[in-house]
This record gives structure tokens, C-alpha cells and sequence, in this order.
């Protein structure tokens, strides 16, 4: 666990996302707020459909609130403008799909050092910088694959991957996940169920 001292990385208030659907508003979620202190390894869990996808897709300025404010690394989310999103993204966050969204023309090493081309680093330095965090992940023998060879890991796998990155670089970790005996293994969790957003002790889950 983390000292209660530790500063608020990501700070979420009133939180509303709301779908047209036919004549009527569907309302996803409403009223979410919480907090996220730097270093905290944070599940959040919750049935399908629940707005688990929407919320992370927020907090990641690729979509927008239909009210409420997203602070994070001391920038509020709402007021950056598409670019400055896009830059948010490439620089502050990381995000691990489901699904893998390689783009599969390129290999492993190119798929890595993309963020790094977008930023203005010269081609040499990314692919080196890349290869390095292939290396990392234990995936250095298929720097030079094309995607669809990397899809082989288990959930086990990739689940220990992420919280050994998340303890080794001290990093802030949000997942969303189905899977209760990996939230178990969290920080805290927080469930997203009806709406409404309620904190679950994390050893009150199976294992």
C-alpha cells in the first residue's frame, strides 16, 4: 500500500455520460467521483454494459463527459482541445487493449517506436528506445515480427506483466477487468454497477 501522503494523479467529479437512443436519454453513468494517488494499482470492475469502456475512454481524453470534470497530471481533460488530447495521450498515458490494435503492416519494434515517430524522435533513436522496452516485456525475439504473431500470452501472464511495470517503474495503473481474483490483487477496487460507482474492499473478492 501507498502512504496516505501520496498526492491525487487522477481526480474524478461528477461524472455523467449520457447516449441519445431513439427519442429518449440513455444515461450511462452519473455522479462518479473518485481519486487515484500516485503509485495506487486500481481495478475496476463490473458487468458488461456497465460503462466500464465509456469511463476508461474518458479518463483517457478519447471521449468526453456529458458533464462532470477528469483532472489528471494537473491538466483538466475537458478543456484540451483534440490536439492537446492527442498529445495528452502520447505522452502521459498508456493504454493495454483487449484487443491489440496493431497496426499489422508494421512489426513489434515499428508498432513500439510509433508514439515515439509521432512526437518528432528521429526513426534510429525510437526503434533503439523500442527494441529496449521489448526487451522488457520479454518479447525481444519478436522485435521483428509482424502483430499477429505477438497474440499468444495468457491473462495470467500479461496480469503479472503489468504489476511487475507497475512496481518496477512506480507507476499509477487503472484496469478494468472481469476477472475478480485479479481485482483481488489490487490496491482497491471499485465496482461500476447500475450507474453508480461503490468502493469494495479488495479481499472481500474470490480469489
Amino acid at each position: 500500500m501507498h502512504p496516505i501522503e501520496e498526492p491525487d494523479l487522477l481526480r474524478v467529479e461528477g461524472l455523467k455520460k449520457v447516449f441519445r437512443s431513439g427519442p429518449a436519454d440513455l444515461v450511462l453513468f452519473e455522479n462518479l467521483s473518485f481519486r487515484v494517488r500516485k503509485g495506487e494499482l486500481l481495478a475496476v470492475v463490473g458487468e458488461s454494459g456497465a460503462g466500464k469502456s465509456t469511463l476508461l475512454h474518458i479518463l483517457g481524453a478519447l471521449d468526453r463527459p456529458s458533464d462532470g470534470n477528469v483532472y489528471c497530471a494537473k491538466l483538466r481533460l475537458q478543456s484540451l482541445t483534440d490536439e492537446q488530447a492527442a498529445e495528452f495521450r502520447n505522452s502521459k498515458i498508456g493504454f493495454v487493449w483487449q484487443a491489440h490494435y496493431l497496426l499489422p503492416e508494421f512489426t513489434a519494434v515499428e508498432n513500439v517506436a510509433m508514439p515515439l515517430l509521432v512526437r518528432g524522435i528521429k526513426r534510429a533513436q525510437a526503434e533503439t528506445e523500442s527494441a529496449k522496452w521489448l526487451r522488457e516485456v520479454g518479447l525481444a525475439e519478436r522485435a521483428h515480427h509482424r502483430s499477429g504473431d505477438l497474440d499468444n500470452r495468457t491473462a495470467e501472464s500479461v496480469f503479472e506483466l503489468i504489476t511487475r511495470l507497475h512496481t518496477d517503474y512506480r507507476l499509477t495503473s487503472l484496469i478494468v477487468t472481469h476477472n475478480l481474483a485479479f481485482a483481488r490483487r489490487c490496491h482497491r477496487v471499485l465496482r461500476l454497477e447500475r450507474g453508480r460507482m461503490e468502493e469494495l474492499a479488495p479481499e472481500s473478492l474470490p480469489a
